[in-house]
């Protein structure tokens, strides 16, 4: 081997060694089309070093070698992104899906402003800041009751000005 150029040298280590290469890779990583991978950059690597072999028959050697240690990193890369997995994005809304979302919070929006101060008040702090009765009447400076008044009749101007519940 050591008289061959790097072509026929690693052609040769290929055809007789690629496939044992192969099941030592997959018995450390256990995913087939990885080992693969591996293999084959192991073998460009030599390809691309064989001038600087100093013993060209201890290829099958360092092949081995290479291809353990490409599995080590593979393993060890997939213990990080183990740790650290990438959330998926949300889902996307069609152009459609949001103008029609746009559509119904302007005509929210503009019904809730049709409401009296009050019973404004008490629905946005109750259903967009989520906030209890007693929260409530505490802000606002009302009793508890007066909070569960307002809410019900700022409900009931709203389905009839909106056009009922969407």
């Amino acid at each position: 081997m050591g008289d061959w150029d790097a072509d026929e040298a690693v052609s040769q280590l290929y055809a007789t060694n690629y496939a044992g290469l192969v099941r030592l890779s997959y018995l450390l990583l256990h995913d087939h089309g990885r080992a693969e991978e591996l293999v084959q950059d192991a073998f460009v690597a030599m390809h691309g070093r064989w001038h600087r072999l100093r013993d060209p028959h201890k290829a099958l050697a360092y092949l081995r070698r290479a291809v353990v240690n490409r599995s080590r990193s593979e393993l060890r890369h997939r213990a990080v992104v183990d740790r650290h997995p990438v959330e998926p994005p949300p889902p996307h809304e069609s152009a459609e899906a949001a103008a029609v979302a746009a559509s119904l919070r302007t005509e929210l929006l503009a019904a809730l402003d049709r409401l009296p101060r009050r019973q404004r008040e008490v629905l946005v702090l109750r259903y967009f800041l989520d906030m209890s009765e007693a929260d409530i009447a505490d802000c606002l400076r009302i009793s508890r009751g007066s909070v569960k008044s307002h809410s019900s009749r700022g409900i009931a101007a709203l389905r009839s000005v909106w056009g009922g519940v969407r």
